[in-house]
């Protein structure tokens, strides 16, 4: 056995313990079960949460789907309510979803009794006393259904803010590019259409069935995680304009003029939400799958299978360890004792 030293936002993260890997054979198995770490439970007793962001006081965010409440957690390990996002109308798979923070401001996805929008908020107060001040549209219009709602978001490394949106149960007008719906869309953090889309639109890539993560390699490559229907889940290499197939084809399809997928798995052994790149490997937190997925080139491995159950977000925590958020209590999980947590893993050096 060996272990991979890994770094993610300047900070050497020791993870992903690799098994079966040589000089001349560098391909990993497919699952390698549980790698040795400590884990910490950072927060608990969370409802049905859907992303966590980390702010620069030391403290955390996170979204709770169904009730719009956003819980802060301190840098000292408190949890507490740091008020509710208004409007959220939430129902099946729409709700309050991603979440995004830049120069003071929470960035929050969410569904309204006709649509969804992304809002900002200025974040309020001093660590351990955080509250919402009023919000701002930046983006609305985004088709909602009781399923197939997308709602990942994240500024890329230009600024601008990504939006990762479901095609609302319309497959055949994620082929559209007049449509919110089955997209990733880019804009600027005022809601405007960020300078050189494709399309002259918010639009950036279409063919999507419902996006669920983001996340950027430090070249600037851009991943996207997506459901699948029946066949195959995807993570997808993003380029401006691409057409990802969607409901034309599902997983690799080899067609002239769409993307195909660097990665693709059954929705049992996946059900791909978020995303997160640590030193070149992408990370995919898995529901369904209830594992953790990792991309290297075109190799794929599996970690902790089975046991945290569904995970809905993955993310570098400070000092070298990675931050999962389950998703037991959403309706199509197994609650365990303590769901749904945040956790930390530390894994030991070497």
């Amino acid at each position: 056995m060996r272990s991979i030293r890994c770094a993610a936002a300047g900070m050497a993260l020791a993870a992903l313990v690799l098994t079966g890997c040589t000089a001349t054979d560098p391909a990993p198995p497919s699952d390698v079960g549980t790698p040795t770490a400590t884990v910490r439970t950072l927060a608990q007793g969370l409802d049905a949460p859907w992303s966590v962001v980390r702010l620069d006081d030391g403290g955390a965010l996170i979204s709770q789907r169904d009730d719009g409440k956003i819980i802060e957690i301190t840098p000292m390990g408190q949890q507490r309510t740091a008020g509710t996002v208004p409007d959220v109308v939430s129902g099946g798979e729409a709700g309050l979803n991603g979440l995004a923070v830049r120069d003071g401001m929470l960035y929050a996805y969410h569904a309204t009794a006709d649509d969804n929008r992304v809002v900002r908020m200025p974040i309020t107060g001093e660590p351990g006393s955080r509250g919402l001040g009023a919000p701002e549209t930046v983006i609305d219009g985004i088709p909602r259904a009781a399923n197939h709602d997308g709602g990942r978001i994240a500024f890329g490394p230009d600024g601008m803010l990504y939006i990762g949106t479901g095609d609302a149960g319309q497959r055949e007008r994620a082929q559209d590019p007049d449509y919110l719906g089955g997209k990733i869309l880019r804009v600027t953090p005022e809601g405007d259409p960020a300078p050189g889309n494709p399309f002259g639109t918010p639009v950036y890539s279409l063919g999507h069935r419902n996006v669920q993560g983001l996340a950027w390699k430090a070249d600037g490559t851009m991943w996207a995680s997506e459901f699948g229907q029946d066949t195959w889940d995807e993570l997808n290499r993003v380029k401006p304009g691409g057409n990802y197939g969607w409901p034309l084809h599902e997983g690799i399809a080899g067609a002239d003029g769409f993307v195909d997928p660097v990665a693709q798995w059954p929705p049992e052994e996946a059900s791909p939400s978020g995303v997160a790149v640590i030193d070149g490997i992408v990370v995919v937190a898995g529901l369904r799958g209830e594992r953790l997925w990792a991309v290297r080139s075109a190799e794929s491995w599996s970690l902790f299978t089975g046991e945290y159950g569904r995970l809905r977000d993955v993310l570098p925590g400070p000092d070298g360890t990675i931050w999962l958020l389950t998703n037991n209590t959403d309706g199509r999980g197994t609650p365990h004792d303590g769901d749904d947590r945040l956790l930390q893993l530390r894994f030991p050096e070497g």
